[in-house]
Parts: C-alpha cells; structure tokens; sequence
C-alpha cells in the first residue's frame, strides 16, 4: 500500500510503497496503542520501512542528515 507522511526531519511530503495490508496496519497501530515497540508491532518491515511510518523520514533524508563517518 502506499503510505504518504510529512517527514519529521524535513517537513516536506513523501509517498511510499509499503509491503502491508490495512489490517496489518491498524493491527500494527493497535499493538503500538497498547504499549508494543514498533519493530514488535511491525516485525515484518525493514528498519527503513518502519522508520518511515513513524517519523515520515526516507533512508535518503536520513542519510543526508547522518552521513556515515569513515
């Protein structure tokens, strides 16, 4: 399904296409409701995925914000 959020690092508007049925996401949403950790609650999404639903951030804005140091 596609997910649109504002990215709470930028502001600006993004769309993406998630690997989730809307019942896995209210499911998802509740278990959060009811005190689950979001990679509980979301176990079969990537850490990139996850963190888009909760922040709106994408890997690249996280990656311009936080680039890896060598």
């Amino acid at each position: 399904m596609q997910i649109t959020r504002i990215s709470e690092l930028t502001g600006k508007t993004h769309t993406r296409e998630i690997a989730l049925t809307i019942a896995e996401l209210r499911h998802g949403y509740d278990a959060i409701y009811r005190g689950a950790l979001f990679q509980d609650a979301f176990p079969q999404l990537d850490a990139d995925d996850r963190e888009f639903l909760k922040t709106g951030i994408t890997p690249e804005e996280w990656d311009a914000a936080f680039p890896e140091e060598d």
